[in-house]
């Protein structure tokens, strides 16, 4: 499909013309680095996209070699200009973009190897010559570099046993596995689905002894942080919460939910059955056919069309997929003679089935892509946010509303009851608070044994009966590819929770659409990229510091009777 230039009219008039003074003119200090660095990162961006897609060439036919060959002439390129010497006369702004230009090119503008080789796709995990998972973890971990390597090798592995898992003389993968779990009535067919994710905890954990990839990973990580003067929480600084609340507040977000489930033992393999009525009642509804459409006609009714946006999605599971749902810039937006050119954003996912966690991970990753469509900010500060907690509290921004049943009678044709509904939606937030929890205790003593703490944690706010010899919490790909990753989901959560609350009270509910819904958040919250501060973001919107209030406030709306899980006998 051919790029064109259009105006964004979507977007309220006057960000045109704010955007139009963020651009530096053609004769500013920083003109020539700052076009230099919008080149080198819209090639690195194009690489990303087409490798991940697993493709030999762009959408558009430019071969990997050849884009490849482009980068490092326009990365050296940038290289030299950086390399001039000293730019008097740079304003605080240009100052600033100078920094995020050279941030950047240490740590995203990596150098490339000769394109002569980058046709060359790497091998993948299920394929001879692919990953070793047969593989000592502290040998693998040895030298400066050592950390890296071990999580991308655990990744490697990871995938490759998330897109094998056998059931019933079928393969089925992680995702498919999860969207099971809930609507499989017979308990010990529930058991042997969930058992079937052993590979996994396996390749993760090992056999959970002190060498095993896991714990080696974590000590590292520890000792990284610690070297590093820093925390897992620490981030939290980028958004105004002080990191020593951060625990109190994931622990009360657990006790709460604990208050409203019911009071009763249940093992992990039947947790998201307990808490699946909206799963089981809606699995008539949500088939996998249903996914992109229901997502395309709701951003549409928000204002948001993910077509007009240039949203594109790579949705179909293949060999040698990223096992974890991402979006990322396949192109970003570029103001030119005074109009917008549209980026690309580009959605990766995985869908075998249709189930409500796969359309409310849809729906997250195109609440990122309708996010990055919509910054408007000059070339050095056309990115993600400088929070990643921000980044995703926003996505569930629109999202979430599909556990309204407003929401699923307009797009589905059929809605639980709420308390059933909200259930089904904090499962996956206490889960998510749990695993952060998990993160910040192994952290904090890396030599603990990580199932016992993840049963202490499952069985005191999730009644969830001790497995001990069941590595069953490694099964989030964030675990190993992302150390502490898993907080921005679960102080994200507490976030978005009050930015929605906000949102509702200044701008009125939108469960059923709202065409004025993205020009007006766009404006507040999605436009900025790394102009401004997340913190300045969050309290200008929310005229305060965050606080968790909103979620708890939502939370309680749940609190009414739920039936007792059948009694049998599990083991």
């Amino acid at each position: 499909m051919t790029r064109k230039s259009l105006p964004f009219t979507l977007l309220a008039g006057g960000l045109v013309a704010l955007c139009l003074a963020c651009r530096p003119g053609s004769g500013a200090p920083l003109s020539a680095v700052e076009a230099a660095y919008e080149e080198a990162r819209s090639l690195r961006d194009q690489i990303d996209v087409t490798r991940a897609r697993g493709a030999q060439s762009t959408r558009r036919g430019t071969s990997l070699a050849d884009l490849v060959g482009r980068y490092r002439a326009a990365r050296e390129k940038l290289q030299s200009a950086l390399q001039d010497g000293p730019r008097p006369g740079l304003g605080a702004d240009d100052r600033r973009a100078l920094d995020v230009i050279r941030r950047s090119f240490g740590k995203d503008l990596v150098d490339e190897k000769d394109p002569a080789a980058a046709g060359a796709a790497p091998a993948s995990a299920d394929e001879p010559g692919g990953a070793d998972c047969a593989y000592d973890p502290v040998v693998l971990s040895q030298g400066p570099d050592g950390m890296k390597t071990l999580s991308e090798r655990m990744y490697a592995c990871f995938g490759q046993a998330a897109r094998h898992l056998s059931f019933e003389g079928r393969t089925l993968d992680r995702l498919t596995v999860f969207g099971l779990l809930p609507v499989t009535d017979e308990p010990s067919r529930r058991k042997r689905l969930f058992l079937s994710m052993e590979p996994i905890w396996k390749a993760v954990n090992g056999d959970d002894g002190p060498a095993s990839p896991y714990r080696r990973l974590v000590r590292l990580s520890a000792a990284k942080m610690i070297a590093d003067k820093t925390s897992l929480e620490a981030g939290t600084k980028d958004v105004g919460v002080d990191p020593g609340v951060v625990e109190d507040w994931l622990t009360s977000v657990l006790e709460s939910w604990r208050e409203i489930a019911p009071d009763q033992t249940v093992e992990p393999w039947d947790f998201a059955y307990q808490t699946g009525v909206a799963s089981r009642r809606l699995r008539p509804v949500i088939t996998r056919e249903i996914l992109r459409p229901v997502n395309e006609r709701y951003y549409k009714d928000l204002g948001a069309d993910v077509a007009a946006l240039n949203v594109q999605y790579d949705l179909e599971p293949r060999e040698g997929k990223n096992p974890v749902a991402f979006t990322t810039f396949g192109a970003r937006p570029r103001l030119q003679d005074g109009v917008w050119t549209p980026g690309e954003p580009w959605v990766f996912a995985s869908y075998n089935i249709g189930s409500i966690d796969n359309l409310n991970e849809l729906l997250h990753e195109s609440g990122h892509a309708i996010h990055i469509a919509a910054i408007r900010a000059r070339p050095a500060f056309e990115d993600w946010p400088d929070s990643d907690l921000f980044t995703e509290a926003i996505a569930d921004i629109a999202a979430l509303e599909m556990f309204e049943p407003a929401w699923q009678g307009r797009y589905l044709g059929a809605s639980v009851p709420l308390a059933d509904s909200l259930r089904a939606k904090y499962a996956g937030i206490v889960m998510d608070t749990a695993w952060a929890l998990f993160e910040i205790r192994m952290h904090h003593n890396p030599e603990a044994d990580p199932n016992l703490v993840w049963t202490d944690i499952t069985q005191r706010y999730f009644r969830i009966r001790p497995h001990p010899e069941l590595s069953w919490w490694a099964v989030r790909g964030q675990l190993i590819d992302l150390p502490g990753y898993m907080l921005n989901y679960a102080v994200g959560a507490i976030l978005v929770a009050d930015l929605r609350a906000r949102l509702k009270e200044l701008h009125g509910p939108y469960a059923e659409g709202d065409p004025g819904w993205y020009a007006w958040v766009s404006e507040r919250l999605y436009r900025f990229g790394l102009e401004r501060s997340s913190r300045r973001v969050i309290e200008d919107f929310l005229g305060r510091p965050v606080t968790s209030r909103a979620l708890l406030d939502d939370l309680a709306r749940a609190r009414t009777s739920s039936p007792r899980l059948p009694t049998s006998n599990f083991m």
